[in-house]
């Protein structure tokens, strides 16, 4: 696909809505608004989230980050770029997402941009207007890229989805837990989150 050329963005709306842009493109708009890539396609994030997925975030990043003190695993959370290792036709990297948690273990992959690569662990709070076309789209992207395990939580049912990536690359979806249940993680073995907890 041919990379858009243009004037100098200085927001959003100056994007072409059908355009193409790389990792390049993105760095240099200076826009206010948060912005994710999928294969080159612009997507403006929700404005900022409400109470409930900020509740539900810090009880999370709370608990991982307990669990992970020393482990040689860092955790990050939102706004934190994600350039997943996905390129266009000539190599250029033209995906970068902002999952609200994400856990790297490999220190390699970590720059002063953010995440050059895959994490072992994704998070994603769901508020009332993601599309189900951008829920989709990141389950795609995150299998693609080898994300070993991801968290899709949705707070307007207090449940939590886990997908796991097995032997094939493909995401295994695991029961939906709720607010009874105990969340474990493959990855992370030893990890217990009671849900009760999150989702009080």
């Amino acid at each position: 696909m041919q990379a858009t050329t243009s004037a100098k963005i200085t927001s959003f709306s100056d994007l072409d809505p059908n355009g193409y842009y790389t990792y390049q493109d993105y760095m240099s708009w200076t826009f206010p608004e948060r912005v994710e890539l999928y294969r080159g396609i612009p997507m403006e994030l929700l404005p900022a989230p409400n109470r409930r997925h900020q509740e539900i975030s810090s009880v999370l990043q709370g608990e991982l980050y307990q669990y992970l003190k020393n482990s040689g695993c860092t955790l990050f959370s939102a706004p934190f770029d994600v350039r997943l290792p996905i390129t266009n036709k000539k190599g250029k990297p033209d995906t970068v997402v902002q999952p609200d948690l994400c856990v790297v273990c490999d220190e390699s992959k970590l720059d002063q941009q953010g995440c050059n690569g895959a994490p072992d662990l994704v998070v994603e709070i769901l508020s009332p207007g993601n599309p189900k076309r951008e829920v989709r789209e990141k389950y795609e992207l995150y299998e693609e890229a080898g994300v070993l395990e991801y968290w899709v939580v949705y707070p307007g049912e207090d449940t939590l989805h886990v997908f796991v990536l097995n032997e094939a690359g493909k995401f295994i979806g695991l029961r939906p837990l709720n607010i009874l249940d105990t969340l474990t993680s493959t990855v992370f073995p030893d990890l217990e989150i009671d849900l009760g907890v999150v989702f009080k």
